[in-house]
């Protein structure tokens, strides 16, 4: 992804978030984090989506676990490795609360994702993330409700995709509490998860 994209993609997503949260209530902020405060956002309030094993899963799935989401594919070069790697980086610094984490990796690029490479992507960073897809339609709608940015780039053999590059973590409570930046560093990661968990 050049770096004029990147910036592109950055103020957009920075843009449908300001309109996201523009006008809420302040009562349920979180301060001082290194992401933006999406407690009051209204985004992102569940999903439906096939996992690799082909069973529906919903954000109900997840009761009682803080739940990070990232929308890439597979075939990325750089943000998407970068962002799984990060997230194995945070559990680890977790200690304890670990498996209070539940990781989701959503696939913008369903057409070449297949269930099984989706999986193998996904478990070679940790066995316990998750990889969702649905068909196009699903994608589109999914993406929407979380004002996710993505688009076909074509390349001279195929394709790549720009995409949004924002995790988006829920509590344990099923509530969306932040969208947390990929120019923060798993340090950062890890301090806002902690007081995630620590204000349910």
């Amino acid at each position: 992804m050049s770096l004029h994209s990147s910036r592109r993609l950055f103020l957009a997503a920075m843009g449908a978030l300001t309109l996201a949260v523009a006008g809420c209530s302040q009562s349920d902020e979180l301060t001082d984090i290194n992401g933006i405060d999406l407690s009051t956002a209204n985004l992102g309030k569940s999903f439906e989506l096939t996992d690799t094993e082909g069973n529906t899963r919903t954000l109900k799935d997840f009761d009682g676990k803080a739940v990070m989401i990232f929308f890439g594919f597979t075939q990325c070069p750089d943000v998407c490795p970068t962002a799984l790697y990060r997230a194995t980086e945070v559990k680890q610094m977790l200690g304890d609360d670990a498996d209070k984490l539940q990781v989701l990796f959503i696939t913008v690029d369903p057409e070449r994702d297949t269930p099984e490479i989706l999986k193998s992507y996904v478990t070679a960073f940790d066995p316990g993330f998750i990889g969702l897809y649905g068909d196009l339609d699903r994608t589109a709608k999914t993406a929407r409700d979380f004002k996710v940015y993505y688009e076909k780039v074509p390349t001279a053999s195929s394709y790549t995709i720009d995409h949004t590059a924002l995790s988006y973590l829920y509590d344990t409570k099923g509530r969306l509490r932040l969208a947390l930046r990929h120019t923060q560093t798993a340090d950062e990661y890890a301090a806002d998860i902690r007081k995630v968990l620590a204000a349910n």
